[in-house]
């Protein structure tokens, strides 16, 4: 609650440019550690198209890493909620292009958004399991968003050493002063263009599967457990 009390604040009183540079600062402190970059970004780097795919509790370290990635202009689908326009006016900052909508609210115009907006630009992010849950439960939208583009899926695991873990519905994660954070990227996959009903489930099931399995196993080398429980 107070985390949300601050960041009402922030946007009543336009305190978001401050905070982003505070934010930046205190990201120096952590010591970051990627893994398989070199998959997306020699993807990129060759023309490629590419969806970046991440648990909703796992986006705070966006902040100082994302401008690695700002070349190739990504965008990424954020709520039309009040922590929505906080994290719109942050996704600015880091030179990403917020398409505003979600599962829950204006899902299909963003989706429908974003796929237009991957004919003519190369990269988009998606949050899995946004913006209100449940935790661990992966949306029918990465499914659409890869089926309905063709463009392949780059599955991305943040893991640290010494999270603060919100209580919020995802148990957010924001890493402590001096912490570890590992990012480690996965091998892309691709979703075919036509799919049953049954196959669509079968998919969204083996990819929330898949990144469920990665993203706790990684967990478990800092000795978390069940931080999707």
């Amino acid at each position: 609650m107070m985390f949300k009390a601050l960041s009402q604040m922030a946007i009543r009183h336009g305190l978001l440019p401050a905070g982003y540079d505070l934010l930046r600062l205190y990201m120096l402190s952590v010591r970051r550690r990627v893994i398989g970059e070199e998959r997306l970004l020699g993807h990129l780097q060759k023309g490629g198209k590419a969806i970046i795919a991440i648990w909703h509790s796992r986006v705070f370290p966006a902040v100082g890493y994302a401008e690695r990635l700002s070349p190739f202009a990504p965008s990424v689908m954020i709520s039309r909620s009040r922590d929505g326009e906080i994290a719109s006016q942050l996704a600015r900052r880091l030179k990403i292009r917020p398409v505003r909508g979600s599962s829950s609210e204006g899902g299909r115009q963003a989706l429908a958004t974003l796929i237009e907006d991957l004919k003519e630009n190369q990269l988009a992010g998606h949050v899995l399991d946004g913006p209100r849950g449940p935790r661990g439960i992966m949306k029918a939208g990465l499914i659409s968003l890869a089926q309905r583009s063709g463009v392949p899926v780059f599955p991305v695991y943040v893991s640290f050493s010494n999270p603060w873990i919100l209580r919020s519905w995802d148990r957010f994660l924001i890493p402590k002063p001096f912490s570890r954070i590992l990012i480690r990227w996965d091998e892309p996959f691709v979703v075919p263009p036509v799919l049953s009903e049954q196959e669509f489930e079968e998919w969204r099931l083996k990819v929330e599967r898949h990144m469920r399995g990665n993203q706790e196993a990684d967990d478990r080398r800092f000795g978390w457990n069940n931080l999707f429980a």
